[in-house]
C-alpha cells in the first residue's frame, strides 16, 4: 500500500505549497489520523507523544478551514503551557501561512504586556498564549473572544501539572458555547478527563501510540553504575570517543544537579555546552537554545523543562544521567531524539538506588532496555556526594530526669545549726525566758 502524501488530504494549494517549501510530503501517524476528523468539525482529544508532530496535526486543519473576514477578531486560539511553545507554535503558523493572508500573535507573561495589547487591538486571526498572559489581556479589554471558532489546547497534562487549572476553566467559561474544542496531551490524567468531561462535547479519542510505547526510531541503552561520579566519568568517555554524539540532552533531576555537573563539566567542554533550567532567565535559556540549535554548543545540561514542548530538532542522542521518578517523563525525554523518521539514540545511567524507577518505566513500556558493558578505560571513582554517603544513624538513649514534684530535699538530715530558723522574739518574751516572770521598769523620777 503506498504510503499517504500531503497531496491525499483536503489541503489548499497555499497549505500544500507552504508543506512543499518545508521539504514535506508525507504525514505523521497523528497528523493522517486526526486530519479528517478535526475537519469534520467534532471535538477532538489527540493522544501523542513528543515528537509525533502534533503540532501541524492541529495547525493544517485549523488554517485549512480558516475563512478570510474583514473582523479584527481571531478566529482560533492556541493554549499553551510556555513562553517558550508560544514562540515556537507561532513560528510554525508563520511557516505554513508563507501564501496565507493569516496574522497570528503570541502573547505571553513576563514581558510587557502593552506592545502585546497593541499587537491584539490592531487584529489578528490566530493567537498563541499562555493562560495567565491571556487572561490579563481580556480582562484588560484588549482582546475579545467572541469570534473565537476553534480552541486547541496543547500540552493539556502539562498544563495540569504547572498549576493552569483555574485559569483554564476561566477561559472556557469566557469562549462562545458554539465552538469546536481539540485537545492535545502525552498522557490523560484524571484532571484532564474531568475538565474534558465538563467542557467537550463527546471528543473522539485519537491516538498516535498507546502511552508508553518505545518509539521504534529510539535505541535505547542502559548503562550501570555505582555513584555520582562515576556517571561523570561515564560521561565525559563517551563525549570523547563518540564523534556522532554531535547534539546530545543530558537530563539530571534537579537544577542543583544540573550545576553541579555543569561545573564538574567545565574545565574540559566550557565552550561546547550549556545548561538549562528554571532559575535561568528566559533570555539565558532562549540563547543556549539557539546555540546548541546552530551546533556551537555540542550538549545541553538540563531539567524536565526542556523534555516537553520545544521545538529541537535533530537530537542525536538523549542522555538520562538521573533516572527520573515519573516513568512518562522518561518517555517525554527520549521523545526528543527520532524525530521526523530520523533514528535516535537514548542512553540511560543508573545506580542501584535508581533502579527500582527503571524498574517502571521498562514495566510502562512493557520493553526491557538492554544493558550495556561498561567500556574499557571508566575509571569507577569511590568518591560519593553527600547524599550518597550513608546516614549515621545514632542510637537514641532516654534518660528518664527526676521529677521534681517527687523530691525528697538533702539526702542526709541537716545539722541542728543548719536547722535554725530566724524568728523575731519581742523583749517581753525575752525577759519572760530569762527570768519566768514578766521584768517591768521601774517607775520614772519626778
Amino acid at each position: 500500500m503506498d504510503k499517504i502524501k500531503f497531496d491525499d488530504l483536503n489541503l489548499n494549494k497555499s497549505l500544500l505549497k507552504a508543506l512543499d517549501d518545508l521539504g514535506l510530503q508525507y504525514p505523521t501517524t497523528i497528523q493522517h489520523k486526526i486530519f479528517s476528523v478535526i475537519m469534520s468539525g467534532r471535538d477532538v482529544c489527540g493522544i501523542a507523544q513528543t515528537g509525533t508532530g502534533k503540532t501541524y496535526a492541529y495547525l493544517l486543519p485549523c488554517l485549512r478551514l480558516w475563512n478570510f473576514s474583514k473582523d479584527k477578531q481571531p478566529q482560533v486560539l492556541i493554549l499553551v503551557p510556555t513562553r517558550e511553545l508560544v514562540m515556537q507554535v507561532v513560528e510554525e503558523v508563520k511557516k505554513l501561512c508563507a501564501y496565507l493572508s493569516v496574522e497570528v500573535v503570541g502573547v505571553y507573561g513576563g514581558v510587557n504586556m502593552k506592545p502585546q495589547a497593541l499587537a491584539v487591538e490592531n487584529g489578528c486571526d490566530v493567537v498563541v498564549a499562555t493562560p495567565g498572559r491571556l487572561l490579563d489581556l481580556v480582562l484588560d479589554g484588549s482582546l475579545k473572544l467572541k469570534g473565537i471558532k476553534r480552541l486547541v489546547i496543547d500540552e493539556m497534562d502539562e498544563m495540569m501539572n504547572l498549576g493552569f487549572r483555574v485559569q483554564l476553566t476561566r477561559i472556557l467559561d469566557l469562549l462562545p458555547a458554539r465552538r469546536q474544542n481539540l485537545m492535545f496531551s502525552a498522557t490523560i490524567t484524571d484532571e484532564v478527563e474531568l475538565l474534558m468531561n465538563e467542557y467537550f462535547t463527546a471528543p473522539e479519542r485519537v491516538e498516535a501510540a498507546p502511552a508508553g510505547t518505545p518509539l521504534a526510531n529510539i535505541d535505547q541503552s542502559v548503562y550501570r553504575v555505582p555513584n555520582f561520579y562515576t556517571k561523570v566519568n561515564l560521561l565525559t568517555l563517551l563525549l570523547e570517543q563518540n564523534a556522532n554524539m554531535s547534539r546530545v540532552l543530558v537530563f539530571v533531576a534537579t537544577k542543583s544537579l544540573a550545576d553541579q555537573l555543569y561545573e564538574e563539566l567545565e574545565s574540559k567542554f566550557a565552550e561546547i555546552m550549556g545548561v538549562m533550567h528554571s532559575n535561568k532567565s528566559q533570555n539565558y535559556r532562549f540563547n543556549t537554545v539557539n546555540k546548541f540549535q546552530s551546533g556551537e554548543f555540542r550538549f545541553i545540561i538540563a531539567t524536565d523543562i526542556i523534555a516537553r514542548g520545544l521545538d529541537i530538532t535533530e537530537v542525536s542522542h538523549v542522555i538520562n544521567f538521573d533516572v527520573p521518578e515519573e516513568p512518562e517523563a522518561y518517555i517525554h525525554r527520549i521523545g526528543r531524539t527520532g524525530r521526523a523518521d530520523k533514528k535516535g539514540i537514548a542512553i540511560s545511567f543508573v545506580t542501584e538506588k535508581e533502579q527500582e524507577f527503571f524498574a517502571q518505566i521498562e514495566a510502562l513500556m512493557n520493553y526491557t532496555v538492554p544493558v550495556q558493558e561498561l567500556p574499557e578505560g571508566l575509571e569507577i571513582s569511590d568518591m560519593l556526594t553527600d547524599d550518597e554517603k550513608p546516614k549515621v544513624r545514632m542510637k537514641e538513649v532516654l534518660i528518664k530526669l527526676p521529677d521534681i514534684r517527687e523530691s525528697k530535699g538533702a539526702f542526709h538530715e541537716k545539722l541542728a545549726k543548719n536547722k535554725k530558723v530566724n524568728i523575731k522574739i519581742s523583749h517581753k518574751d525575752k525577759m519572760m525566758e530569762k527570768y519566768g516572770k514578766p521584768k517591768t521598769r521601774g517607775a520614772k523620777k519626778k
